[in-house]
């Protein structure tokens, strides 16, 4: 019997050689050399799949227009700088297209094939906005100058007399802090396919995850970005040849859809390392993820069954590559954009009218000072990673081998089989993305590495919650300053249970504490807490008042970072 892979995260610091060290071998590159081909099989795959979905002519005309409708009304209320400059044009003779093929009532034939050529022009439309491109001559220079950046923004302003101190105490490597069984990960990217799939809280957190895989020696991944920050020239310019693919989160009709999910299918099925942000978003209220969006986890499933596929076709069942899951918690004593996300949070819970995200990356300027403040002030940041698994849940071996909750060793084609023999049934299929999503939240919360500032957080605000229980959320967010204050004696005592409950989560294997849980005592874990939190903001989210005790001066912050400790009971602690 197989012994099951166990969860014991250990630290790691410092970059890792590369598992592939000539770039031209990189599944991406790969990829990117066959550009043509694979953006006629994205045409094709995607084509056939609409075609299922609207099989009349009246159906697929029907389904054209609204398409047209949506489209122009976007570029009229929603237009971005990032639209293609040609985009209103385009879609305007798209209207008067569908006009005409409308018309044609005397000849059907005509006007399926007409239709059929517009849905094509369509999904052509929609790859090529979507699709990434990849060139090593950009990667290697931002793989040189990430490091520089990062020692740059951590060192600069700091004073001549600190520099040689603190060039040691914040550098890159003691700044990220990576959690997990990397060497597993490495191994089994060598052969086949890794889906990396991180809490999302920040807009930094791309650039954390991206230095992360570089630093873990694995090759470039595949992403996708919102196509609004291809309105930023600098970061356009990048991430336009990094690999990263356009994300239009206005576009929610299904020709477009079909295209995205058909993109990350066919990128995954050519083995193609992949990024997700299951949340979909960043977290407004400062959870950890507790739904997530299913639509591209739903691709893997997809490009897995494919896997199966063309492995038989080809003779070798047993070459069919393998879809790898690696959860990636990560974890910040704090969120620059607190203030914004938790007011989002906060108004659509409450009911009221929803504000338009104000993205602070609107400018390359913004965009740089956001990464400039968060550099200069950020304390550790930790990437904990579960282990690795197969779209199933099942953990893993570093050679590739899947082990079920008894230890055993199975063979998931057979999740794919009816009758004996490979079967397409996307309602089966999306059953098992359900079931994968649930085991993500899972994971998420797992690994999650509590920081000081959480744990003071949590109890603050807790304790105010347990203080007013009559009150409702926006009441107590309205409380006045005098009513806002724990004696530190009371905060103190809770903050005691609160962290002795934590250690027995870490050892029911519930959650992790990082080194600093365990260097400090209480008073000192708890000043910890306390300094990190409110680093950047402009009011205290938590401190103590000149007679000692616990206060806040902004209580939609404290929420923001007591949220961070949902969903693991410690409300009956405090």
């Amino acid at each position: 019997m197989q012994q099951p892979v166990t969860n014991d995260p250990k630290e790691h610091k410092g970059s890792l050689p590369p598992i592939i060290p000539d770039i031209e071998q990189w599944p991406i590159y790969k990829l990117s050399t066959k550009r043509y081909e694979f953006i006629q099989d994205i045409i094709s795959s995607t084509n056939a799949q609409l075609l299922k979905s609207f099989p009349t002519t009246e159906a697929l005309l029907d389904e054209l227009a609204r398409t047209v409708y949506q489209e122009r009304i976007r570029l009229t209320e929603k237009a971005w700088k990032a639209d293609p400059e040609d985009e209103k044009e385009y879609w305007d003779e798209l209207k008067k297209r569908l006009v005409r093929i409308s018309g044609i009532t005397d000849d059907p034939k005509r006007q399926e094939e007409e239709a059929k050529e517009m849905l094509n022009s369509m999904i052509s439309h929609y790859t090529n906005e979507i699709i990434g491109n990849f060139d090593p001559s950009i990667y290697e220079f931002a793989s040189r100058a990430l490091p520089f950046g990062f020692s740059r923004l951590l060192r600069s302003n700091l004073g001549i007399k600190f520099k040689e101190k603190l060039s040691q105490q914040f550098s890159t490597h003691n700044r990220f802090i990576y959690e997990g069984d990397l060497e597993s990960i490495r191994e089994l990217a060598k052969s086949h396919t890794v889906i990396i799939v991180p809490t999302h809280i920040t807009n930094l957190d791309s650039m954390v995850i991206g230095w992360a895989i570089h630093e873990m020696g694995l090759p470039a991944f595949i992403y996708g970005a919102g196509l609004n920050l291809f309105g930023i020239r600098i970061l356009a310019y990048f991430i336009e040849r990094l690999g990263a693919y356009k994300v239009d989160r206005r576009k929610k009709h299904p020709i477009y859809l079909e295209t995205l999910k058909e993109y990350s299918t066919q990128a995954l099925h050519d083995g193609v390392h992949s990024l997700f942000f299951p949340g979909g978003t960043r977290s407004r209220s400062g959870e950890i993820e507790k739904r997530l969006k299913l639509g591209l986890l739903g691709t893997a499933v997809d490009a897995q069954y494919l896997n199966y596929i063309k492995a038989e076709k080809e003779g070798n069942p047993e070459s069919a590559k393998k879809i790898i899951v690696v959860p990636v918690t990560i974890s910040y004593h704090f969120v620059l954009e607190a203030p914004g996300l938790i007011d989002e949070h906060l108004k659509a819970t409450g009911k009221e009218q929803y504000l338009v995200e104000n993205d602070r990356f609107s400018t390359s300027f913004k965009m740089l000072s956001f990464i400039w403040k968060f550099f200069t002030k950020s304390s550790k940041i930790y990437l904990s990673y579960a282990p690795c698994m197969d779209l199933f849940g099942n953990q893993v071996t570093p050679d590739g081998k899947s082990i079920d909750k008894r230890g055993e060793e199975i063979d998931i084609k057979n999740y794919f089989l009816s009758g004996g023999e490979l079967k397409e049934d996307q309602q089966r299929n999306g059953e098992y993305v359900k079931l994968l999503g649930d085991v993500i939240v899972k994971k998420f919360h797992d690994y999650n590495v509590v920081f000081s500032s959480h744990m003071v957080s949590y109890v603050a605000f807790a304790m105010l919650k347990k203080r007013f229980r009559r009150h409702d959320l926006y009441d107590i967010l309205r409380l006045p300053k005098e009513d806002r204050v724990i004696p530190y004696a009371d905060f103190a005592a809770a903050a005691e249970r609160v962290r002795d409950r934590i250690y027995e989560l870490e050892k029911e294997g519930k959650i992790i504490t990082p080194r600093h849980f365990h260097e400090n005592g209480l008073d000192d874990l708890i000043q910890h807490g306390l300094d990190n939190v409110g680093l950047y903001h402009n009011a205290s989210t938590l401190m103590r008042n000149k007679d000692g005790d616990v206060t806040s001066e902004d209580l939609k912050l404290l929420l923001f970072y007591h949220n961070r400790l949902e969903g693991y009971q410690l409300a009956q602690y405090v």
